[in-house]
């Protein structure tokens, strides 16, 4: 989200986002006729004020005035139920709109690669999903109808004058350009001003996220104080600009009313010299009247809902940002297809790869390697070895940028990424927990399972114990991240959800990290008998986890440089050897 990049004009953005209303002309139409028909009656209510002015108040007449008030009665009705249609359907409008926006953003979303959350904060594309939608629901939902009621009433005020007395009107419309001016000249900073605010609004999102996620590192710190200072100081710069989109908002409206009043001012005095002498009647002198301060209100109204529109402008051009953006993963126009029973033999071809944000510093460098179908094998090394890495370039979280990685022969680029992806099953170091039930956590790598798989492979995981002990069970909800349970609980669960999944390959992050010694032997039985038959990449740290798998692969600084069992490394790699009698306490050989 590059905020240095220029703004695009306001509407314009607008307009991008017009796509979305689009599809509903029915309900356009039916919006359009309502207000039509509560424009017209209300511009027609004041040719019955002229009459009862006239044939009533002036004439006397009991009669006439009767009839007029009975006429002005039932046009009274006819735009009550019009009003109510018109609210109606543009807010329907608005909502409809606002949540298909709200949904197409989130679909990208869930498409773009991983990298793009690295320059882009979490806690300010959430911002632009709901406040941005917001204030763009407002718009369509009220300003936009506000300010085309208003823009007929303009027209048809403008109209109605001139029909009444061409002279006065002249009067009214010398000042029209000196209040369009303003509007359209303070327009463009209402515009920056607002854009700068919801800016500003979601950095103070993301740090209350932020600090609410890590609340216990937070006080364990005792940060609490420095926290409430650096969120006071985004608190306050958000104050600030959104004072200053006020305070230029308040100038323009102060200055477009001002000339209103000075326009009305002057056409009630000429006005009122052409009655005084008789050359129009004191109706219509009072329609002109009436229609003057609707032409006037409705500019005044165009004026605000201007700025509203500005506001909508800037939180579009966040959005646009947002479906706009473009993967850098994407499935090929004409993607391979893998054979129709998977081996799972895996293929390495001189990889080389930085992290976006680290352009100069290889992650892996003239990487090469093999694995054979259902074997098992260990990526070991220090840190930084860029043994996560393997995993993300598997996944295609990113791909390389030299060399190729083949899956069964098939260089996995000429894959659809979700085709792909459906053969692995992940177990991260910190395993994910989703805000849900126990059940809803274990299916989420296959969601039409049973409740009898769930339960099996819960069970495989050895879940089951101290899910039965959860108020709930099955039904437990496990709150934000799965903050209501233990780390080794979390890993438990997140092995059940692959152990549902049943892929051909496996990828083990340190699968058994958070578990105690007991937990682990029995989790790694059950590892090692999901294992069978299934190609296997395990990252460990703790060697002993690692001992009895086909093949240990030993990286550094991004490269491979050994491959071999416990033993055979042992004797051949000196970097395995030390990293053994670290953790062993053997003698270096």
């Amino acid at each position: 989200m590059d905020k240095t990049a220029p703004k695009k004009a306001g509407i314009s953005s607008l307009l991008q986002a017009a796509r979305f209303v689009l599809p509903y002309k029915k309900q356009i139409l039916l919006a359009a006729v309502a207000l039509l028909f509560t424009a017209g009656l209300t511009l027609g209510l004041v040719q019955y004020v002229r009459i009862i002015v006239d044939s009533g108040f002036v004439a006397g007449s009991a009669q006439s005035l009767s009839g007029a008030i009975f006429g002005f009665l039932v046009v009274a009705i006819l735009q009550a139920i019009g009003t109510f249609s018109r609210f109606y359907w543009v807010s329907w409008l608005g909502e409809r709109v606002t949540a298909d926006i709200r949904k197409a953003v989130f679909d990208h979303l869930l498409t773009m690669h991983p990298a793009y959350f690295e320059d882009n904060i979490s806690g300010e594309i959430q911002s632009r999903i709901t406040t941005d939608t917001t204030l763009l629901q407002t718009v369509i939902g009220s300003s936009a109808s506000i300010a085309l009621r208003n823009t007929l009433l303009l027209v048809g005020g403008v109209i109605f004058l001139f029909i009444t007395n061409p002279r006065l009107t002249s009067v009214v419309l010398l000042c029209i350009p000196l209040v369009i001016g303003p509007i359209i000249i303070y327009g463009r900073r209402v515009r920056n001003l607002s854009r700068r605010t919801q800016d500003q609004i979601a950095n103070v999102g993301a740090y209350v996220g932020e600090s609410i996620q890590q609340i216990k590192t937070v006080q364990a710190y005792n940060h609490q104080h420095e926290d409430q200072r650096l969120f006071a100081g985004h608190v306050e710069t958000a104050f600030n600009v959104a004072l200053s989109q006020i305070r230029s908002r308040s100038l323009l409206i102060a200055i477009v009313m001002t000339l209103v009043f000075v326009a009305m001012a002057a056409m009630i005095w000429v006005g009122g010299q052409d009655v005084i002498s008789g050359r129009m009647s004191a109706g219509e002198l009072t329609a002109f009247i009436v229609y003057a301060v609707m032409v006037a209100s409705a500019v005044g109204a165009i004026s605000q809902v201007f700025g509203d529109l500005q506001r909508a402008a800037g939180a579009t051009e966040r959005l646009l940002e947002l479906l706009n953006a473009e993967s850098a993963i994407r499935a090929p126009d004409s993607p391979e297809q893998l054979p129709g029973k998977l081996q799972g033999e895996l293929r390495f071809d001189a990889l080389r790869f930085c992290y976006p944000t680290r352009p100069n510093t290889p992650a892996l460098e003239d990487f090469s390697l093999s694995i054979e179908p259902g074997s098992s094998l260990a990526l070991v090394g220090p840190s930084g070895a860029g043994k996560s890495t393997l995993f993300d370039l598997l996944l295609r979280f990113y791909d390389p940028l030299s060399g190729k990685i083949f899956l069964d022969g098939v260089d996995i680029r000429a894959l659809d990424p979700t085709q792909l992806r459906q053969h692995f099953a992940l177990v991260s170091q910190q395993p994910t927990i989703f805000t849900g039930t126990v059940a809803d956590n274990i299916r989420y790598g296959c969601p039409e399972a049973s409740d009898d798989e769930v339960h099996a492979a819960a069970d495989a995981a050895f879940a089951t114990e101290f899910i039965t002990r959860l108020p709930d069970t099955w039904n437990s909800q496990l709150g934000e991240a799965g903050i209501r349970l233990s780390g080794g609980q979390k890993q438990r669960l997140a092995i059940a959800r692959a152990i549902l999944k049943d892929p051909k390959i496996l990828l083990l992050d340190e699968a058994t990290s958070a578990l105690d010694a007991e937990s682990e032997r029995t989790v790694q039985i059950a590892l090692e008998k999901l294992m069978q038959g299934r190609t296997t990449l395990i990252i460990a740290h703790r060697l002993a986890t690692v001992r009895n798998v086909d093949r240990i692969a030993v990286m550094e600084t991004g490269r491979l440089i050994a491959t071999g069992t416990h033993d055979e490394l042992l004797k051949s790699s000196p970097l395995y050897a030390r990293l053994s009698a670290l953790q062993f306490d053997a003698p270096l050989s």
